[in-house]
């Protein structure tokens, strides 16, 4: 099977997640980090999903699944460790055309999670699709290491940079040209050594005027 590879917008969007243990409780905190409002079925929670009951950042719908319990989601994770149970959620899934996943069940998902990390905006997704999760982890672990936290400020000052640029009166193949050189640059390097002298020369040599040090602080957003 091949997946087409898609990035969607939970936020404020209401998720179902069937199970209370641990892998469920991993899914949970994945939905909470981007913004999914989260609702949980179980018999059972671990003690962390229970504090994120009790402070109200996930609420319960019961403890026994109806298909009722998917009314107006928007999409649904199976994370027990009953394969019918799971099945059953992607069923009754489907005929609400509600996006499910079902925890290593991949012939009843609709989508898979991929194995990510991000750096601010910048968010790596890695997937064998389905076929070797421990590759996808190698594999982003190795990337982790080679785009590192730097490239969260780099993301933040290639974002002013552009919204700069855009409204200068240019011909775009000019604009393309500089926004290539820039992220050819050494400019993350720098970042992450604190180098803003480097910084300034770089940006002054590719965008043709003169750019100080407070330059880089506010197209950074520092101070």
């Amino acid at each position: 099977m091949h997946y087409y590879p898609i990035f969607l917008d939970i936020e404020q969007r209401k998720v179902v997640v069937v199970g209370g243990g641990s892998v469920a409780e991993r899914k949970v905190r994945n939905l909470l980090e981007y913004g999914a409002e989260v609702s949980v079925i179980a018999q059972k929670l671990t003690s962390s999903l229970r504090q994120l009951v009790e402070k109200g950042t996930v609420s319960v719908l019961g403890r026994k699944f109806k298909a009722s319990h998917l009314d107006g989601a928007f999409l649904a994770v199976a994370a027990t460790t009953d394969a019918l149970l799971n099945r059953k959620v992607a069923e009754e899934a489907r005929k609400r055309g509600v996006l499910v996943n079902a925890v290593d069940q991949p012939e009843e998902c609709d989508f898979i999670v991929p194995s990510i990390f991000r750096r601010g905006d910048l968010l790596i997704a890695i997937s064998t699709s389905g076929k070797s999760p421990a590759l996808s982890k190698k594999i982003r672990v190795g990337l982790e290491k080679e785009f590192g936290q730097e490239y969260e400020s780099f993301l933040v000052l290639m974002g002013s940079l552009r919204k700069e640029l855009l409204k200068q009166q240019m011909p775009q193949d000019k604009r393309r040209r500089m926004f290539q050189r820039l992220v050819d640059s050494e400019i993350p390097e720098k970042i992450k050594k604190g180098d803003w002298k480097g910084i300034s020369a770089i940006l002054t040599g590719i965008l043709g005027r003169q750019i100080s040090k407070a330059d880089v602080l506010n197209y950074l957003e520092i101070g």
